[in-house]
Protein backbone atom coordinates (compact mmCIF):
# COMPACT_ATOMS: atom_id res chain seq x y z
CA UNK A 1 0.00 0.00 0.00
CA UNK A 2 1.47 3.35 -1.03
CA UNK A 3 2.03 6.44 1.50
CA UNK A 4 -1.05 8.32 -0.20
CA UNK A 5 -3.45 5.33 0.15
CA UNK A 6 -2.69 5.47 4.19
CA UNK A 7 -2.96 8.94 4.17
CA UNK A 8 -6.47 9.02 2.80
CA UNK A 9 -7.36 6.30 4.97
CA UNK A 10 -6.22 8.54 7.67
CA UNK A 11 -8.45 11.45 6.49
CA UNK A 12 -11.50 9.45 6.11
CA UNK A 13 -11.26 7.76 9.66
CA UNK A 14 -10.92 11.84 10.89
CA UNK A 15 -14.11 12.95 9.20
CA UNK A 16 -15.72 10.04 10.73
CA UNK A 17 -14.83 10.43 14.04
CA UNK A 18 -15.64 14.36 14.02
CA UNK A 19 -18.81 13.64 13.08
CA UNK A 20 -19.65 11.05 15.48
CA UNK A 21 -18.37 14.08 18.03
CA UNK A 22 -20.62 16.82 16.30
CA UNK A 23 -23.90 14.38 16.42
CA UNK A 24 -23.16 13.36 20.23
CA UNK A 25 -22.95 16.83 21.30
CA UNK A 26 -25.82 17.76 19.70
CA UNK A 27 -28.10 15.30 21.29
CA UNK A 28 -26.58 16.66 24.58
CA UNK A 29 -27.09 20.42 23.55
CA UNK A 30 -30.54 20.46 25.73
CA UNK A 31 -28.82 18.92 28.92
CA UNK A 32 -28.00 21.56 30.98
CA UNK A 33 -25.74 20.45 33.61
CA UNK A 34 -25.38 17.38 35.46
CA UNK A 35 -28.41 15.73 36.74
CA UNK A 36 -30.64 18.01 34.96
CA UNK A 37 -33.98 16.38 33.50
CA UNK A 38 -34.67 15.43 29.88
CA UNK A 39 -37.41 17.34 28.38
CA UNK A 40 -39.64 14.55 27.70
CA UNK A 41 -39.34 14.33 31.68
CA UNK A 42 -40.06 17.67 32.59
CA UNK A 43 -43.37 17.29 30.48
CA UNK A 44 -44.39 14.36 32.20
CA UNK A 45 -43.70 16.21 35.61
CA UNK A 46 -46.03 19.04 34.64
CA UNK A 47 -48.91 19.33 37.41
CA UNK A 48 -52.31 17.87 36.22
CA UNK A 49 -55.30 19.75 36.06
CA UNK A 50 -57.51 19.04 39.27
CA UNK A 51 -60.04 16.18 38.79
CA UNK A 52 -63.85 17.42 40.53
CA UNK A 53 -64.12 15.75 43.59
CA UNK A 54 -59.88 14.86 44.40
CA UNK A 55 -59.14 15.99 47.44
CA UNK A 56 -56.28 18.91 47.94
CA UNK A 57 -52.92 18.16 47.98
CA UNK A 58 -50.30 18.90 51.25
CA UNK A 59 -49.21 21.51 48.72
CA UNK A 60 -51.95 23.38 47.80
CA UNK A 61 -53.33 23.14 51.42
CA UNK A 62 -50.11 25.00 53.03
CA UNK A 63 -50.61 27.40 49.71
CA UNK A 64 -53.77 28.45 50.84
CA UNK A 65 -52.83 28.87 54.37
CA UNK A 66 -49.88 30.87 53.63
CA UNK A 67 -52.02 33.35 51.75
CA UNK A 68 -54.34 33.80 53.96
CA UNK A 69 -51.74 34.46 56.85
CA UNK A 70 -50.26 36.92 54.83
CA UNK A 71 -53.75 38.54 54.21
CA UNK A 72 -54.67 38.75 57.29
CA UNK A 73 -51.97 40.90 58.53
CA UNK A 74 -52.75 44.67 58.48
CA UNK A 75 -50.46 47.38 58.66
CA UNK A 76 -51.57 49.17 62.09
CA UNK A 77 -51.92 53.14 62.08
CA UNK A 78 -49.09 54.94 63.11
CA UNK A 79 -49.64 55.96 67.12
CA UNK A 80 -47.70 59.43 68.72
CA UNK A 81 -44.77 57.72 70.86
CA UNK A 82 -46.16 57.30 74.66
CA UNK A 83 -44.42 60.22 77.02
CA UNK A 84 -41.96 58.69 79.33
CA UNK A 85 -42.20 58.69 82.94
CA UNK A 86 -39.40 58.47 85.55
CA UNK A 87 -40.20 55.03 87.03
CA UNK A 88 -40.73 55.10 91.17
CA UNK A 89 -37.76 54.36 92.61
CA UNK A 90 -39.58 52.55 95.60
CA UNK A 91 -40.71 50.03 92.69
CA UNK A 92 -37.54 49.52 91.45
CA UNK A 93 -35.29 49.17 94.67
CA UNK A 94 -32.01 48.30 94.07
CA UNK A 95 -30.43 47.44 90.69
CA UNK A 96 -27.62 44.97 90.02
CA UNK A 97 -25.58 48.05 89.35
CA UNK A 98 -26.16 50.24 92.67
CA UNK A 99 -26.13 46.52 94.70
CA UNK A 100 -22.53 46.01 93.28
CA UNK A 101 -21.38 49.83 93.85
CA UNK A 102 -22.69 50.18 97.32
CA UNK A 103 -20.72 46.41 98.54
CA UNK A 104 -17.23 47.87 96.94
CA UNK A 105 -18.01 51.54 98.62
CA UNK A 106 -18.58 49.79 102.17
CA UNK A 107 -15.90 47.66 101.79
CA UNK A 108 -13.53 50.05 100.87
CA UNK A 109 -14.65 52.27 103.69
CA UNK A 110 -14.43 49.46 106.08
CA UNK A 111 -11.15 48.38 104.85
CA UNK A 112 -9.59 51.65 105.27
CA UNK A 113 -11.11 52.57 108.80
CA UNK A 114 -9.50 49.05 110.49
CA UNK A 115 -5.58 50.25 108.72
CA UNK A 116 -6.20 53.76 110.15
CA UNK A 117 -7.35 52.25 113.39
CA UNK A 118 -4.62 49.49 113.89
CA UNK A 119 -2.02 52.66 112.69
CA UNK A 120 -3.21 54.58 115.77
CA UNK A 121 -3.19 51.52 118.23
CA UNK A 122 0.56 50.71 116.83
CA UNK A 123 1.38 54.62 117.38
CA UNK A 124 -0.13 55.23 120.55
CA UNK A 125 1.67 54.13 123.71
CA UNK A 126 0.41 51.72 125.49
CA UNK A 127 -1.44 52.25 129.07
CA UNK A 128 -1.10 48.64 130.32
CA UNK A 129 2.39 46.56 131.14
CA UNK A 130 4.97 45.74 129.11
CA UNK A 131 7.20 47.34 126.11
CA UNK A 132 5.54 50.04 124.83
CA UNK A 133 4.46 51.54 127.93
CA UNK A 134 6.06 52.78 131.36
CA UNK A 135 7.60 50.02 133.17
CA UNK A 136 7.84 49.64 136.68
CA UNK A 137 11.80 48.33 137.28
CA UNK A 138 12.06 48.87 140.97
CA UNK A 139 14.05 49.67 143.44
CA UNK A 140 16.75 52.63 142.04
CA UNK A 141 19.31 50.55 144.93
CA UNK A 142 18.47 46.85 143.36
CA UNK A 143 18.54 48.08 139.73
CA UNK A 144 22.42 49.43 141.29
CA UNK A 145 23.12 46.48 142.57
CA UNK A 146 22.20 43.81 139.47
CA UNK A 147 24.16 46.17 137.00
CA UNK A 148 27.09 45.67 139.46
CA UNK A 149 26.49 42.31 140.03
CA UNK A 150 25.94 41.65 135.93
CA UNK A 151 29.62 43.33 135.99
CA UNK A 152 28.84 46.60 134.78
CA UNK A 153 25.24 45.91 132.43
CA UNK A 154 21.74 45.03 133.65
CA UNK A 155 18.90 43.54 130.84
CA UNK A 156 15.35 44.63 131.58
CA UNK A 157 13.73 42.03 129.14
CA UNK A 158 10.16 43.45 129.93
CA UNK A 159 11.49 46.81 128.80
CA UNK A 160 13.82 45.50 126.20
CA UNK A 161 16.23 47.65 127.66
CA UNK A 162 19.65 47.62 128.93
CA UNK A 163 20.35 49.47 132.11
CA UNK A 164 23.87 50.68 133.30
CA UNK A 165 25.59 53.58 135.44
CA UNK A 166 26.37 56.79 134.45
CA UNK A 167 29.38 58.29 136.08
CA UNK A 168 28.46 61.36 138.71
CA UNK A 169 31.49 62.81 137.61
CA UNK A 170 30.26 63.21 133.84
CA UNK A 171 26.88 64.80 135.08
CA UNK A 172 28.81 67.96 133.98
CA UNK A 173 29.06 67.49 130.27
CA UNK A 174 25.79 65.37 129.84
CA UNK A 175 23.74 68.43 130.86
CA UNK A 176 25.11 70.07 127.71
CA UNK A 177 24.19 67.27 125.30
CA UNK A 178 20.75 65.33 127.07
CA UNK A 179 17.78 66.46 129.03
CA UNK A 180 14.78 65.74 130.01
CA UNK A 181 13.84 62.42 131.36
CA UNK A 182 16.51 60.72 130.33
CA UNK A 183 18.76 63.69 131.68
CA UNK A 184 17.18 62.15 135.14
CA UNK A 185 17.76 59.28 134.79
CA UNK A 186 21.65 60.34 134.78
CA UNK A 187 21.17 62.21 137.78
CA UNK A 188 20.00 59.41 139.89
CA UNK A 189 23.18 57.46 138.03
CA UNK A 190 21.50 55.20 135.56
CA UNK A 191 20.85 55.20 131.95
CA UNK A 192 18.46 53.18 130.37
CA UNK A 193 19.34 51.72 126.66
CA UNK A 194 16.81 50.13 123.93
CA UNK A 195 18.24 47.02 122.95
CA UNK A 196 17.70 47.72 119.16
CA UNK A 197 21.08 48.95 117.08
CA UNK A 198 20.29 51.80 115.24
CA UNK A 199 21.64 50.73 112.20
CA UNK A 200 19.55 47.69 110.86
CA UNK A 201 17.73 47.08 114.09
CA UNK A 202 19.72 44.13 115.28
CA UNK A 203 19.70 43.50 119.64
CA UNK A 204 22.78 44.90 120.33
CA UNK A 205 24.76 42.62 123.35
CA UNK A 206 27.05 43.66 125.74
CA UNK A 207 30.50 42.77 125.82
CA UNK A 208 32.64 42.04 129.00
CA UNK A 209 35.94 42.18 128.15
CA UNK A 210 35.74 45.36 126.47
CA UNK A 211 32.84 46.84 128.57
CA UNK A 212 31.08 47.99 125.49
CA UNK A 213 28.32 46.90 123.32
CA UNK A 214 29.20 45.41 120.38
CA UNK A 215 26.60 44.44 117.51
CA UNK A 216 27.31 41.03 115.50
CA UNK A 217 25.28 42.09 112.51
CA UNK A 218 27.37 44.60 111.57
CA UNK A 219 30.35 45.57 113.85
CA UNK A 220 28.72 48.70 115.63
CA UNK A 221 30.09 49.85 119.17
CA UNK A 222 29.23 51.59 121.72
CA UNK A 223 30.38 52.31 125.29
CA UNK A 224 28.96 51.52 128.21
CA UNK A 225 26.37 54.39 127.99
CA UNK A 226 25.43 53.82 124.90
CA UNK A 227 27.75 56.47 122.33
CA UNK A 228 28.91 55.65 119.33
CA UNK A 229 32.62 54.19 119.06
CA UNK A 230 32.56 52.75 115.93
CA UNK A 231 31.14 51.01 112.97
CA UNK A 232 28.23 52.18 110.24
CA UNK A 233 25.69 53.30 113.27
CA UNK A 234 24.56 56.84 112.33
CA UNK A 235 24.33 57.92 116.15
CA UNK A 236 24.36 56.23 119.60
CA UNK A 237 21.94 54.04 120.91
CA UNK A 238 18.76 55.54 121.57
CA UNK A 239 17.15 55.71 124.93
CA UNK A 240 14.33 56.09 127.29
CA UNK A 241 13.23 58.82 129.99
CA UNK A 242 13.64 57.42 133.31
CA UNK A 243 11.56 58.96 136.06
CA UNK A 244 12.99 58.43 140.06
CA UNK A 245 10.20 59.01 142.60
CA UNK A 246 11.19 57.98 146.35
CA UNK A 247 13.54 55.57 145.05
CA UNK A 248 11.26 53.83 142.35
CA UNK A 249 12.14 53.83 139.28
CA UNK A 250 9.82 53.39 136.26
CA UNK A 251 11.34 53.71 132.22
CA UNK A 252 8.56 55.46 130.00
CA UNK A 253 9.21 52.92 126.67
CA UNK A 254 6.53 54.14 124.67
CA UNK A 255 8.75 56.41 122.97
CA UNK A 256 12.62 56.14 122.63
CA UNK A 257 14.29 58.98 122.59
CA UNK A 258 17.04 59.17 119.67
CA UNK A 259 20.79 58.64 120.77
CA UNK A 260 23.93 61.22 120.26
CA UNK A 261 25.54 62.12 117.44
CA UNK A 262 28.70 60.45 116.34
CA UNK A 263 31.61 61.81 118.14
CA UNK A 264 29.69 62.19 121.46
CA UNK A 265 31.89 60.85 124.08
CA UNK A 266 30.40 62.22 128.10
CA UNK A 267 32.53 59.54 130.17
CA UNK A 268 35.71 59.26 128.11
CA UNK A 269 35.28 55.23 128.37
CA UNK A 270 37.50 53.40 125.75
CA UNK A 271 37.89 49.73 125.79
CA UNK A 272 38.69 47.71 128.50
CA UNK A 273 39.77 44.82 127.23
CA UNK A 274 39.60 42.40 124.21
CA UNK A 275 36.77 43.15 121.51
CA UNK A 276 33.67 40.31 121.38
CA UNK A 277 33.26 41.08 117.42
CA UNK A 278 36.19 39.62 115.58
CA UNK A 279 38.32 39.12 118.31
CA UNK A 280 37.09 36.14 119.92
CA UNK A 281 35.35 36.93 122.90
CA UNK A 282 32.25 35.72 123.78
CA UNK A 283 28.95 38.07 124.20
CA UNK A 284 26.59 38.04 127.34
Amino acid sequence: MSSGAIIAIGVAAVVVLAAILFLTASRRADVRGAGALSRETRKRDQPAAPIAGTPPTGASVEASAAAARSAALVKPAGLPPAPWVAPDPDVIGVNRRQFFNRTLVTMMSVSLGTFGLACIAFLYPKRGGGFGSKVNAGKLDDIIQGIRGGKGFLYLPEARTWVTEYPIDAISKAEKLYKGAVLDGMKGGIVALYQKCPHLGCRVPNCLSSQWFECPCHGSQYNRVGEKKGGPAPRGMDRFGVTITNGNVVIDTSLPVLGPSIGTNTTGQEAEGPHCVGAGGGHH
